[in-house]
């Protein structure tokens, strides 16, 4: 949301923050076809940055002095690929399902325009992770830049766990990236918003959290790479982390946001006086 102020100087209610991002959400679902497609192809190719950025510093580092270390840079490299897709506008199906709920609560559209949109964006940022994917296989071994292993083992960080708890996983990715969504769009300036993105989104690099289209390109290049992930369980991770993640970031940003600020009631309505 944004905390613009008005002429006068003073500070907008959220009632209005809250409209605005519901017009912003509305223009959004409202876009041609092809646009919607072509940005959401562009976001899934520029977040997967993130996968050739982490594979690299696997490749070149040689080992890290502990666990934490290592984490700590992962997350951080992964973050500026998702800093490329916010600031840059394109439209990422984990951000976008945040914001595009909202104007289906306020019953200004429909569960099937808010389908088609989610649809779109999701085939698209699939697709742009597919084509990265092939990129990273051919070009990272062939350079040296990226050994199979590295991707190998970004990986096995998110297979093999049980079912719930990917699911639980994807919630909170999800719920991190509604709230870098909500969050980058209330701040003021550019800056704000690139530390907000940063510190947000290195935390789901940290966990690793499974986040549906980033690692959609990490199993894929193990695949492609030969890394010991199959079609079964790249199907089980699409699954379990696009529900987890839709429900972390529609639910519990997107949902709860409107509804304390719809059930707040008019700040003018308040009656500050003792009885």
């Amino acid at each position: 949301m944004s905390t613009d102020s008005d002429p006068s100087g003073a500070t907008l209610s959220y009632r209005n923050i809250l409209e605005r991002e519901m017009e912003n959400a509305l223009k959004e679902v409202g876009r041609p076809p092809r646009g919607l497609f072509l940005s959401g192809f562009s976001a899934g190719l520029n977040l997967s940055f993130g996968v050739l950025f982490m594979a690299m510093v696997l490749t070149y580092s040689g080992g890290f002095g502990s666990e934490l270390t290592k984490q700590v840079t992962l997350a951080v490299v992964s973050a500026v690929a998702f800093l490329f897709v916010v600031i840059g506008q394109t439209e990422l199906f984990t951000a976008q399902a945040t914001m595009a709920v909202i104007p289906v609560l306020d019953g200004r559209i429909g569960l099937s325009k808010l389908g088609r949109f989610w649809g779109i964006i999701y085939a698209a940022n699939l697709l742009g992770c597919a084509g990265f994917a092939g990129l990273i296989a051919v070009v990272g071994p062939a350079m040296g830049v990226v050994e199979p292993g590295a991707v190998g083992s970004l990986a096995d960080a998110l297979t093999g766990l049980p079912w719930w708890v990917v699911l639980a996983s994807a919630v909170i990715a999800g719920w991190l990236m509604g709230l870098t969504t909500w969050l980058a769009a209330a701040s003021r300036d550019t800056i704000g918003r690139v530390v907000v993105v940063l510190v947000i989104t290195a935390t789901i690099g940290f966990g690793p959290f499974h986040h549906v289209i980033l690692g959609t390109t990490e199993l894929l290049t193990a695949m492609l790479l030969g890394q010991g992930v199959g079609p079964a369980a790249f199907g089980e991770f699409l699954v379990l982390a696009t529900v987890g993640n839709v429900v972390g970031g529609s639910v519990f940003v997107g949902l709860l946001n409107y509804g304390h600020i719809a059930l707040a009631g008019d700040e003018a309505d308040v009656d500050f006086e003792s009885e």
